[in-house]
Order: C-alpha cells, then sequence, then structure tokens
C-alpha cells in the first residue's frame, strides 16, 4: 500500500503525474536500488548513463519523503566536514574543497539535459543575528575569497541588508550567486522521469522486507523480488533493513514549512527583492524563499523527540512573523513537514555491508547537493573507483546501542545545548 506526498505546495505544484507500477514476480538487473528519493534516484541515473541495468524499490511515491518536501535550498558544502577532516586528515580535506558545489553542477547539468522545469534560480544568505555569528560569515568569506571566489560572495552588513531582505532583524548576512533554490519535488520527479527514458525500472509501492545477501544478492518485496548483482541502500530516514550494521547511527528528526498564499508583486519585492534563499545560522534554524508564485515557503522548527506538533502553523507562523512583521494579514495555504535523516556528528554515513551493498544516509539538512554528490561516489565505487567513497565510508561516527526512540531522546537532551546557545 503506497502513501501518496504529503500535502504540501510541492505535492499541489506538482508537473509529472507518473505512477510506476508495483513489483510483481522476479526481475534480474546490475544494480538494485532501495529508496526513490533524491540519493536512489540519482543514483539510478547516474548508473544507466553509464550503461547499467537498475532498478529501484520505493516503498512509497517517487520523492514521498524529505526530498521531495524539503526547504528547497540548494546550498553547497556537506554536512559535519569538521569531522571529515578530523577522521581522514589531508586528504579529507582535498576532497572536501573540490565537491562543494559538485551537487549543484550535477542538478544543473540534469536541468539543461533532460528539460527538467524544477523553478532552479541562484542566490542564497546565510543571515546572522549576532557579532559572534558575524565573525564566523566574515572568516568564511575570507576563506572563499582566498579560493578565488570572490566574485561570487558579498559580505553584507547592516543598512545594506535591506537590498538582499526585507526584514530588520538580522545584523547581516553573506551573500552567494552559486548556492540557489528550487522546486525539489518536480526535481526528484524529473530526475526519475530521465532514469526511465535511459530503461531504468521504478516501481512504487514496493516496500523490500528482506535481503538476503550472496554473490547475487536477493531483494524481497511482497509479491516480488530483484536480483542483483549490487544493492544500494538509499532510505535514509526512513531506512529499516539492516539495523544489525546500520543502527544506532541515524536518528529522524522532524522539520516544518508553511506556504502564504501568493503574494503580489509589490510584497514579495518588498520582503525579498533579489528572490533568493535565505538560512539564518542558528544551531536551529529558520530558513525561507519565495516559490515561483510569489508564495512565501518558511520553515524550521527542526524537532529530535519524535514528537510532531499539534499544529504546523500555529508552531511557524510567530517565526515567520517575527521575521517579516507586514505579512501579518496574509493567508496560509499550506502546512507539512516530515522527517529528515541526521547524524549525531553530523557527516553523512557512508559504507559497505560485505562486498555487493553499499549504503548512504543522514545528510543532516543539507540533502539537495549532498545527494548528487554521494549518487556519483557511490556510482564509481560500484565501478572500481572508491578513493572518495573510502574517505567518507572512513568517518568516525558515534553510535547509541539502544532502540530508535530512545535514541531520538537523547539526541533531543543534547540539542538542549545549542538551544541555549542561539540565545546569547
Amino acid at each position: 500500500m503506497r502513501e501518496n506526498h504529503c500535502p504540501s505546495y510541492y505535492a499541489a505544484s506538482v508537473n509529472d503525474a507518473t505512477v510506476y507500477p508495483s513489483l510483481t514476480g522476479e526481475v534480474t538487473v546490475d544494480i538494485c536500488v532501495v529508496g526513490g528519493g533524491f540519493t536512489g534516484i540519482s543514483t539510478a541515473l547516474t548508473l544507466a548513463e553509464r550503461g547499467f541495468k537498475v532498478a529501484v524499490l520505493e516503498q512509497n511515491k517517487v520523492g514521498w519523503g524529505a526530498s521531495g518536501r524539503n526547504g528547497g535550498q540548494m546550498i553547497h558544502a556537506v554536512s559535519g566536514e569538521d569531522n571529515l577532516s578530523r577522521s581522514q586528515g589531508a586528504r579529507a580535506d582535498r576532497l572536501i574543497h573540490d565537491i562543494k558545489w559538485r551537487g549543484h553542477e550535477i542538478i544543473r547539468e540534469r536541468v539543461e539535459k533532460y528539460n527538467i522545469q524544477c523553478d532552479l534560480k541562484s542566490g542564497y544568505m546565510d543571515a546572522a543575528f549576532k557579532k559572534r555569528q558575524m565573525d564566523e560569515l566574515k572568516s568564511k568569506y575570507d576563506y572563499f575569497a582566498a579560493c578565488g571566489l570572490e566574485d561570487h560572495f558579498r559580505l553584507i552588513e547592516g543598512p545594506h541588508m535591506g537590498d538582499y531582505v526585507g526584514t530588520e532583524i538580522y545584523r547581516g548576512g553573506l551573500y552567494n550567486d552559486l548556492d540557489g533554490h528550487l522546486h525539489p519535488l518536480n526535481l526528484c520527479l524529473g530526475e526519475a522521469r530521465a532514469a526511465a527514458s535511459l530503461g531504468v525500472q521504478i516501481f512504487e509501492g514496493s516496500a523490500v522486507t528482506e535481503i538476503i545477501h550472496g554473490q547475487k544478492p536477493l531483494v524481497k518485496t511482497a509479491q516480488g523480488q530483484v536480483r542483483a548483482d549490487t544493492v544500494v541502500l538509499a532510505g535514509n530516514a526512513y531506512h529499516h533493513l539492516e539495523r544489525k550494521k546500520l543502527g544506532g547511527v541515524l536518528f529522524p528528526a522532524g522539520t516544518y514549512i508553511i506556504a502564504t498564499e501568493p503574494l503580489s508583486e509589490e510584497m514579495a519585492h518588498k520582503i525579498m527583492p533579489r528572490d533568493l534563499a535565505v538560512c539564518d545560522i542558528n544551531e536551529i534554524l529558520d530558513y525561507y524563499r519565495l516559490s515561483a508564485d510569489r508564495r512565501l515557503l518558511f520553515g524550521g522548527q527542526c524537532t529530535y523527540s519524535g514528537r510532531d506538533p499539534k499544529s504546523i502553523k500555529d508552531e511557524m507562523l510567530p517565526n515567520m512573523l517575527r521575521t517579516f512583521p507586514q505579512l501579518k494579514d496574509v493567508r496560509i495555504d499550506y502546512e507539512w513537514g516530515g522527517k529528515i535523516g541526521v547524524i549525531i556528528n553530523r557527516t553523512p554515513h557512508v559504507g559497505r555491508i560485505g562486498n555487493n551493498v553499499y549504503y548512504a544516509e543522514g545528510y543532516s539538512g543539507h540533502g539537495v547537493n549532498t545527494t548528487h554528490i554521494l549518487s556519483e561516489i557511490l556510482s564509481d565505487a560500484i565501478t572500481g573507483q572508491r578513493e572518495r567513497f573510502d574517505i567518507f565510508a572512513g568517518a568516525k561516527h558515534t553510535r547509541l546501542p539502544v532502540p530508535e526512540w530512545l535514541g531520538n531522546q537523547m539526541v533531543a537532551l543534547g540539542m538542549l545545548y545549542y538551544r541555549l546557545k542561539d540565545l546569547f
């Protein structure tokens, strides 16, 4: 039984209504991918472009999870870079430098190559409330300037912020034109359509019940099975396979978004004069941007306890109005939320079980870019090029040997420190 996409603005504005069949009987392929989000679909597309025969098994619908309902922020970097650097040294530093924008490049290439209509736009800002946060942004600007990217970055302070964001709550920000924003569900569906056009078999409503390991693993669902040379596990926050190997590292966290009614051109220009995406740099942050039809999509309120708010609108609206009080009379048309995969040290959890079952999970809020980077790295590893894969696979992770619900409470307790840090 497949679930539909959550009732989001994205689901209401999809431009691809393709329904993929459920798996029945046996299928034999080179690679079986479990999960129909960005990691799974992007990996399938990459491998199909390289000539492999691929099947994708999705429990619900393509883009059903975080890939299809996130904030649509296309932001550089991989989360947990410091941990990756500490555990892997100079080779990790070189990799991080080389791949910061690789996910963006892949997305832009595919949008052009496959004519994917996903409202892709350039422009992004990290916004600071406090002096110490501005000091962090100044350090970031200096780093990117030293990398030769000063033409793409601008450090904005004080009254000049109004040229970028129509609010008075920030001390300043760091703008760049390399990052951007997009309609994530339409991107995921567009990539799935491209993969299918290259022969990838996509099955929805096909939850995996068991993986029988061996020289040719057998991936089983309620009504069928896939025999493959290699398996890729790409379930992220909703993945419950291979818990002996993968359990205790990833924890689902809730994040939520509201969308206003379409704003007038005047109001849209007043609050977002450059039509960019914004994240503040608090540990528990807010993020927002305009949709193609001039709605403000405002998200945040990440929760780690496993409990969803009774009303997403009631939870999110005060933060939106604190940022943009001029929207006090604007109607909220959509409210939605769901789980993202969070790793305690924020570094994506990447590795291999045996010789032929690969996994990648836990993007900690940087999924749009990182999933596309790792889809390429996974594809390289499957074809024998494992240098970049081994760096991620060698990262150290904290494993909590407790049930997921208890782990969530422990993570939520730990996050109290960061909530308090945001106050000072």
